[in-house]
């Protein structure tokens, strides 16, 4: 079987047009990948029989002459908190384990009224909690650039799945860096849209005021083309925005000479790694010597962020939580018998130690007596933050700054320390915190032939310029 080069999905779109490929051959490649890469646990089920059957219908429909979709072909993988009517969606957790969604999450929806395949539903931490998918009830996924080495969480089954090839692009969902950090640890492009662009319908919840769903791709072009599509007003999801969504894809030119402020903190930070902070210094010095402006702004809050985003999303954590219970629907405890006991067993057996872990801390920081002390305070911050971030964006037009501290660590390396493994958040949170759009992209490797991924952050609702100005760096020299 020839194998699937990469291309954008305009590329592959020529082709089918062109009768060099059908829908149906190129859903036959992706799962020949998927099965020969199953060690990589990036999918927990592959819509085999439903990928293909729909690509007939696809081929069926061009051959006929009749209209197709902007994402015609586009073969998609969907994160395991994405529901899919008619499929199971767990969200990596045992205590979701059998249940089969009732609807289409609105992205879904989306994705298939504009011609798209989806061939399954990738691997995640449980609930979307964790930085190295090694949190997921259904074993960890492997990066494919070492197998060693974690993706990145917690969208790791996702990143990886286009790393590897399983499928052209994927969604993921980012709550604190769940898209970002796993683009940058398996060397793919991946988007935090603004809060509000795309709806959450559908996306079981772990922290309201934080998730976003993204696109994972390898280039802009098709993250922008996803984007135009899933983007967008949503009558079921009322904190989804009505700002018009501009045609992302055909607005990729970028003639302007960019203003870019650099958070100097982000750079000294003692746990950021030399090669990591050598090759975002060397971006910021090719795109001065390329005429763009870079100035340097005093950021004292970086050392807060993280608890921050660790005190509210917890708490959002606890109540959205709440309803798995061992009662409505998803895992009840064989052991359970009187209504409390229910409660019990159920949660904890069926809810990983890490998500027991944040819904107590949020169950905490809610709590009379402490909510003053700590959710108040974590709020006061987060407006403090918005400002701060509004009064840059005055100014300048893009911030620059590393995605991760390091590149992808191996499996267990972390795991003892849950501060060490919150700390990979410390340059993602910052979007999630303030409601903006930050997007990672593959900058280089390291000397082991890692990926290393730069993150670039624009104000709320300028995803066309990000981009704009993200297909210009992605088209520099030093850019891989």
């Amino acid at each position: 079987m020839a194998e699937l080069s990469v291309q954008t999905i305009r590329e592959v779109q020529a082709d089918l047009h062109a009768g060099k490929i059908s829908c149906k051959e190129l859903v036959t490649g992706y799962l020949h990948n998927i099965e020969t890469q199953k060690h990589l646990n990036a999918f927990l089920e592959v819509f085999a029989e439903d990928a293909t059957q729909r690509a007939a219908q696809l081929d069926k429909k061009l051959k006929n002459g009749e209209t197709t979709g902007k994402l015609f072909g586009l073969v998609i993988a969907i994160k395991d908190n994405i529901c899919y009517k008619g499929h199971k969606v767990s969200a990596g957790s045992k205590i979701l384990e059998g249940f089969t969604s009732l609807y289409n999450s609105t992205v879904v929806e989306r994705l298939l009224a504009e011609d798209a395949i989806i061939i399954g539903r990738t691997n995640c931490d449980e609930f979307a909690m964790g930085s190295s998918n090694e949190n997921s009830a259904y074993g960890p996924v492997l990066n494919a650039a070492d197998n060693s080495r974690v993706p990145g969480g917690s969208s790791g089954g996702s990143a990886v799945a286009v790393q590897a090839g399983l499928c052209q692009a994927s969604l993921g969902s980012d709550t604190g860096g769940s898209i970002r950090q796993p683009a940058a640890f398996c060397g793919v492009v991946g988007l935090k849209p603004t809060y509000g662009r795309v709806s959450r319908y559908g996306l079981i919840a772990y922290a309201s005021s934080f998730d976003q769903i993204g696109p994972f791709t390898h280039s802009v072009e098709d993250a922008a083309l996803i984007m135009e599509v899933i983007s967008g007003k949503d009558n079921y999801d009322s904190t989804s925005s009505s700002e018009k969504v501009a045609p992302y894809a055909g607005s990729l030119s970028y003639h302007k000479k960019a203003r870019i402020a650099v958070l100097p903190s982000t750079l000294e930070s003692p746990g950021l790694h030399k090669e990591v902070r050598g090759a975002v210094e060397d971006l910021i010095e090719n795109l001065k010597n390329e005429g763009h402006s870079i100035g340097e702004i005093d950021f004292t809050l970086l050392d807060h962020l993280i608890a921050t985003y660790y005190v509210l999303s917890t708490a959002e954590a606890s109540s959205n939580l709440a309803r798995f219970d061992g009662v409505h629907y998803g895992y009840r405890s064989p052991d359970a018998g009187e209504m409390e006991t229910v409660y019990k067993k159920s949660r904890t057996e069926g809810f990983g130690k890490e998500v027991k872990n944040r819904i107590m801390l949020g169950t905490f920081v809610l709590s009379s007596g402490y909510y003053d002390a700590y959710y108040s305070r974590a709020q006061k911050v987060r407006r403090i933050l918005t400002d701060k971030i509004r009064a840059i964006f005055k100014d300048y037009d893009f911030i620059i700054m590393p995605t991760s501290p390091t590149v992808a660590f191996k499996f267990g390396e972390k795991t003892d320390n849950p501060v060490e493994m919150y700390l990979a958040d410390i340059y993602t949170v910052l979007a999630n915190l303030t409601g903006i759009p930050a997007i990672s992209l593959p900058l280089s490797e390291d000397a082991e032939g890692l990926p290393i991924g730069v993150q670039v952050l624009a104000d709320k609702f300028r995803e066309a310029d990000l981009f704009a100005f993200s297909e210009k760096l992605m088209q520099l020299e030093h850019i891989k």
